[in-house]
């Protein structure tokens, strides 16, 4: 007699990610596996008095989506003034204000998500920009894509940055041609300010944004969102040794309702004892719920401050290419020691110049330890070469990638991305079809809180490269059709993380992280994907989300 299962979904569309068994009707979950999938009626065999029985009328079920790349602890901060889609100098200042009227006695003017493009003339920010804001209190705030800090007089006064800094803990103090003087704009800030040395030292100067009780609200309510989203499992990309406690909190107040997996971050000059401790966190957190292991690497900036290294020089440019953080030698053997050691990199790479110094990289690796199972990451791929498409199947390397980025309103024609590179260079935009045809794996994402975490939207972006009100697509010829989309969400992202066998497709055996859909997505226009939602979502058989 078959023993009951504690869950069944029945009457739907399931899409299995499974070549073997492509479409299902039904699955029935037992002590948090999958433990059967099929058709028909043959689901009854499986209910009992406890068995919690699911009507689907027809909804899709899929895998749950596992986010490839998701700033869970970075997150969206409540307290910091949200400059999403103010698209000038004139509305940031006039959300700052509203944010004085309603916190007259904030010690800090914090925000987040200010767009490049809100600065006049295609030009960086300056604290001259935020001073007739913010008068004499510090201001600091975030670029959308957390890689660059803006600050005012009064913060460069409160932080110690002069004329005389070059570099701070925490980012690279740009200057006035002119005068020698900083002008409150700081490059590098996810790789400087975001390390364990860059966080301590925001907190000793006082920047309130880096408490560690802010960095838990944001984590807290980071995976509340992921939750609704039926985001089963979630890759946190760079966290210092400093931030598994904050995770570790998460799991024991029961916030942690996806599987976690923690990346560290490895700057240039980590030590051998360093790398010591992470393996030894690696060991201290393997469960299925939080898994500590990859090492997050930089080899280049983002494009749009042309802090990305390209192959030829920006438009606009007679010679600057932006810059390696690593000579390409010395990267070379860096990722030759992690291969050798066992260690799975992530490297950020935006700029077609550092993806081929990453790809390098890794043929180097391979050239001296022998071919492995590595799965090295290259994470963004916005602009590559043609020439280096292949060489990601060639070399085992996943594209872990975000849809959403290469979105029309974001970095299509008239915005920054697109002008810095050039039309000449649009071809080399996300080519995430040129990558999937050529046998490379998608591990898909969305940069959460770089872009909507809502991996409906991405899915939308995907099938359309279109803004989210529509519009023209840009570069349709790398759209994706929706089965391949889903698997790089699903199957693809887990995959790139080694946990395939356990993850990803609906099939016995395999841990029951399940999504159920309000709409079957096969039998929508893909605009209508924006409107869809997560009715239900069970991590591990265990219901974690149930729409109202």
């Amino acid at each position: 007699m078959t023993r009951p299962a504690d869950l069944v979904l029945y009457n739907a569309h399931v899409h299995t990610v499974d070549d073997a068994r492509p479409r299902a009707e039904a699955v029935a979950v037992r002590d948090g596996r999958i433990a059967w999938v099929g058709d028909g009626d043959g689901w009854r065999a499986f209910t009992g008095p406890d068995t919690e029985t699911v009507d689907a009328r027809g909804r899709l079920v899929l895998p749950g989506f596992v986010d490839s790349h998701n700033h869970v602890r970075l997150g969206s901060d409540a307290d910091c003034v949200q400059l999403a889609g103010a698209g000038t100098l004139d509305e940031i200042g006039a959300r700052i204000a509203d944010r004085l009227r309603s916190h007259p006695d904030a010690a800090w003017i914090e925000g987040e998500a200010f767009d490049y493009s809100a600065i006049p003339g295609g030009r960086m920010p300056t604290a001259a920009d935020l001073d007739r804001f913010t008068g004499d209190r510090p201001a600091f705030v975030l670029s959308y894509d957390v890689h660059t800090a803006w600050l005012n007089t009064a913060a460069l006064r409160r932080l110690g940055i002069g004329r005389d800094t070059a570099q701070t803990a925490y980012g690279t103090v740009q200057k006035d041609p002119a005068t020698g003087e900083p002008t409150g704009f700081l490059t590098d800030f996810a790789v400087r300010g975001l390390s364990r040395d860059g966080h301590r030292a925001l907190r000793a100067a006082g920047v309130p944004w880096a408490d560690p009780d802010r960095q838990y609200r944001r984590l807290a309510g980071s995976l509340d969102t992921a939750a609704r989203y039926g985001i089963t499992t979630v890759v946190e990309p760079q966290n210092s040794l400093d931030d598994l406690p904050l995770f570790e909190r998460a799991l024991a107040e029961g916030r942690l309702r996806s599987r976690l997996v923690a990346g560290l971050f490895h700057p240039r000059g980590t030590t051998p004892e360093d790398l010591a401790a992470f393996a030894a966190a690696a060991r201290r957190h393997a469960s299925d719920r939080f898994r500590v292991g990859p090492l997050k690497l930089y080899i280049d900036d983002v494009v749009e401050p042309h802090t990305a290294a390209l192959l030829e020089p920006y438009a606009g440019h007679h010679s600057h290419r932006g810059e390696t953080f690593y000579p390409p030698e010395e990267f070379a053997e860096v990722l030759a020691g992690l291969d050798a050691a066992g260690f799975q990199a992530f490297v950020h790479a935006t700029g077609d110049r550092g993806i081929r110094t990453v790809l390098d990289a890794v043929a180097h690796a391979r050239a001296v330890n022998g071919p492995n199972d590595a799965r090295h990451q290259v994470v963004h791929v916005e602009c590559l070469d043609p020439a280096d498409v292949p060489r990601f199947a060639e070399l085992g390397v996943v594209a872990c990638m975000q849809p959403r980025h290469c979105s029309p309103d974001i970095a299509g024609p008239g915005r920054d991305w697109a002008e810095a590179v050039g039309e000449h260079r649009w071809n080399k935009a996300w080519p995430m079809r040129s990558l999937h045809e050529s046998g490379a794996v998608l591990a898909l994402s969305s940069d959460w809180n770089v872009a909507e975490m809502d991996p409906l939207v991405g899915l939308y972006t995907a099938v359309t490269r279109r803004g989210l009100a529509g519009g023209e697509p840009w570069m349709p010829e790398e759209t994706l059709d929706l089965a391949t989309a889903l698997r790089g969400y699903t199957l693809g992202s887990a995959y790139a993380v080694h946990l395939e066998h356990e993850l990803g497709s609906v099939v016995p055996g395999k841990l029951a992280d399940l999504v159920m859909l309000s709409d079957d997505l096969f039998e929508l226009e893909p605009k209508a994907f924006l409107d869809a939602r997560a009715e239900l979502g069970v991590l591990g058989g265990e219901v974690v989300h149930r729409a109202a």
